[in-house]
């Protein structure tokens, strides 16, 4: 069987549109590799991140990916930091990596025009190098990405052909998979920019743990027009639009399907149908999240993991540095 390997950063919240456009596809996916998914806390800490509320925020995402039906026989979870060869790994990676290539990230080339260069870290400039190690450490075939993401994996292949030409076979060259487009849901104040955790105005963001009164509270107060038609135009009826989307790919509906189902509905009827269908969603999850947060799963599973994936590492850590000449 083919491996996988996958991160997620835990900087925050799981969205709405996370579920749809990413975790869903993501959750049948793992049925058919050999999945290693790690929570990237050290990827997390290229900007500050409060320790408590990071912690914590590990804890809940493992908790939400296994709610959502992640299944902890069939793929191996565990913390990126708690596995030393991650960083280890890296630096060898480093030195193997060309500055050009770094520059080319477009990632940091966007932040870094936003904010200057005073305000950027290291870390926020070499962490692709650290997302390499991430794969290569487990010689896995397949990394699942979206568009935004495909330049580090193309990185990693770059790496990984350059090191083997150097020193003969040692890692696999992944392929990027990316899935099939999800939904791209849209932040309810402002639809014509993508939902987010990280925006100021948390009103545009529906989290997977919000609760059934603030989910309702903000779908019903979602930004639309005065034409008060169920139609989907992205381009001149973003708000309306978005809502469609939400409620077909939560019904698994197609958008014609959408706009015939409610024609004749005004805005207000049709945000409360949206809201039951994102809350009817919703809730089998939450009830999950809740049974797993406050039970030893999370704990079990994380130490399963991590025992499993530090023999794996370490394996492949010692043999790149036996061909780069580290050690007596």
């Amino acid at each position: 069987m083919e491996r996988l390997v996958s991160g997620i950063k835990p900087t925050g919240g799981l969205t709405l549109g996370s579920y749809i456009g990413a975790i869903k596809q993501f959750v049948e996916l793992h049925k058919n590799y050999e999945t290693f998914v790690f929570v990237a806390d050290m990827h997390a800490i290229t900007t500050p991140q409060e320790k408590e509320k990071l912690r914590q925020n590990m804890k809940d995402i493992v908790a939400v990916y296994l709610a959502c039906g992640l299944d902890p026989e069939k793929a191996t979870l565990y913390i990126q930091s708690e596995n030393p060869y991650h960083a280890q790994l890296s630096w060898i990676l480093e030195c193997h990596t060309y500055l050009g290539e770094l520059n080319r990230m477009t990632q940091f080339k966007d932040k870094n025009q936003k904010q200057g260069d005073k305000n950027l870290s290291c870390g926020l400039y070499t962490y692709p190098v650290l997302m390499a190690s991430d794969i290569l450490l487990y010689d896995a075939d397949v990394v699942p990405v979206g568009d935004d993401q495909k330049q580090h994996v193309e990185l990693t292949r770059n790496i990984a052909e350059r090191f083997n030409n150097r020193y003969g076979n040692t890692f696999k060259v992944p392929e990027p998979i990316i899935p099939k487009a999800g939904a791209r849901i849209k932040d309810l104040q402002d639809p014509t920019k993508k939902m987010s955790k990280s925006d100021d105005d948390s009103r545009g963001c529906i989290l997977l743990l919000d609760s059934e009164e603030v989910i309702r509270k903000k779908i019903m107060s979602a930004v639309t027009d005065s034409d008060n038609k169920i139609i989907f135009d992205e381009k001149n009826k973003p708000g309306i639009s978005n809502l469609i989307m939400i409620y077909a790919a939560l019904n698994n509906l197609k958008v014609e399907e959408v706009e015939e189902k409610f024609a004749g509905y005004n805005y207000g009827s049709f945000k409360s149908e949206v809201a039951d269908a994102v809350i009817n969603t919703l809730r089998p999850i939450q009830e999950k999240y809740k049974e797993i947060i406050n039970s030893q799963l999370v704990e079990d599973v994380l130490d399963k993991g991590v025992e499993k994936v530090i023999k794996i590492a370490e394996a492949k850590c010692r043999e790149v540095q036996e061909k780069v000449g580290l050690g007596r």
